[in-house]
């Protein structure tokens, strides 16, 4: 019998984590089938994922209404359905968690992501759900913004778990990595312990892709001079830009800077791969997965994608393959015009903003069905009063 091909990408030293979260996937029992027969390692969410759970589904009505009953407001409903789901989650990933001396089995809450560009805001949310959690397997996501920033170095410093996230460009991932080693060495010279510290650093690929080969594609059919330039460019930059991210990673966490703080018991940021479900129907359904499996990295698939690799995954170490190749790709950019760092800022900016949106839908989903809810008892007593003459 032919193995799975998500087990059998763990062969090859990459972790598989779901990039979806819901309650109904929790209680069915869903999730802790993906532990156990796919070998998922992980789960990360996001306002839009619980934006689908929460205002698409009916799982979360009971909750809302008893909170609501409560007088909590939308803001402080969502963040305990949050909660509840990811301590839920992270108690079914306990187990991978101790087994694997705390390097696998994390689950993801993100911070306000109105928050995006407040330093401040965003340490005092991550301390309130760090809190809130109680769980050592559960990591905080933090935007890879300027802002965020001296909010990573602060958290890891304080001991507390991050997943950096909505990072795109490889000059800012440099800057992840550096804010992650200061503030464990920050961390270690309070005398506090290294070895459960942990974070990992979660590069969007296949957004990369959607926002370039527009781009590239009308040279093609415009410019003579660059057609076959942007031909060979065409839907290769964010492989490129991950197959560079990973030497950084290594150049890195080889460094004397962090070998320093490792024989403290700190550990490596691992990249992970993210937005890795494939955006462009031309392209293979499992792009963003079979070119990027490569030793101490994490893969974040959707539900589609997961099934997808467990149907015709063929798992090979590919990442550190055409190096060179990806390098002269990212040079060859600048000669048709295309600048990648202001690609990659324009896709952060926008990112913020594709998470602020489906938070605020989220936010009036729970404001409509606490006014039903209301709307209900208030019917319910009038049903109730006894008419007298």
């Amino acid at each position: 019998m032919q193995q799975n091909p998500l087990l059998k990408i763990q062969d090859f030293g990459q972790s598989i984590w779901l990039d979806y979260i819901s309650r109904g996937m929790i209680d069915s029992g869903e999730l802790d089938r993906l532990i156990r027969e796919d070998g998922i390692r992980g789960v990360t969410s996001n306002p839009s994922i619980f934006d689908k759970a929460i205002a698409e589904t009916h799982d979360y009505d009971d909750s809302i209404r008893s909170l609501a009953a409560a007088g909590k407001t939308p803001e402080e409903i969502y963040e305990l359905l949050a909660v509840q789901d990811i301590q839920h989650a992270a108690d079914l990933f306990r187990f991978v968690y101790d087994e694997s001396d705390g390097k696998y089995g994390f689950v993801s809450l993100e911070v306000n992501p109105h928050l995006a560009h407040e330093t401040g805001a965003t340490i005092e949310e991550a301390h309130r759900l760090w809190s809130a959690l109680n769980r050592p397997n559960v990591f905080i996501k933090v935007p890879a913004t300027l802002e965020g920033l001296p909010a990573i170095r602060q958290l890891i410093a304080e001991g507390i778990n991050v997943n950096v996230t909505l990072l795109f460009g490889l000059p800012r991932y440099r800057k992840v990595a550096e804010a992650y080693m200061s503030g464990l060495e920050e961390c270690a010279a309070k005398g506090k312990p290294l070895a459960r510290v942990a974070s990992v650093a979660s590069f969007f690929l296949s957004r990369i892709d959607a926002l370039i080969d527009p781009k590239l594609e009308r040279l093609m059919k415009e410019d003579d001079a660059k057609a076959g330039k942007a031909l060979r460019l065409h839907g290769q930059v964010a492989v490129a830009s991950a197959r560079v991210a990973y030497q950084i990673y290594k150049e890195i966490f080889s460094s004397d800077r962090f070998l320093s703080v490792a024989r403290k018991g700190a550990r490596p940021q691992p990249v992970l791969w993210a937005s890795t479900s494939t955006k462009n129907p031309d392209y293979s359904d499992v792009k963003y997965v079979e070119s990027l499996i490569g030793p101490e990295t994490i893969n974040t698939l959707p539900g589609e994608t997961i099934v997808a690799y467990r149907s015709h995954g063929n798992p090979a170490s590919r990442l550190e393959g055409g190096l060179l190749e990806a390098r002269e790709l990212l040079d060859l950019l600048s000669q048709v015009n295309i600048d990648l760092d202001q690609a990659t800022q324009d896709l952060e900016d926008e990112g913020v903003e594709k998470f602020i949106n489906p938070f605020d839908k989220m936010m009036r989903a729970i404001a409509g069905k606490m006014t039903e809810t209301r709307k209900a008892a208030s019917g319910s007593q009038v049903g109730n009063t006894v008419q007298r003459p």
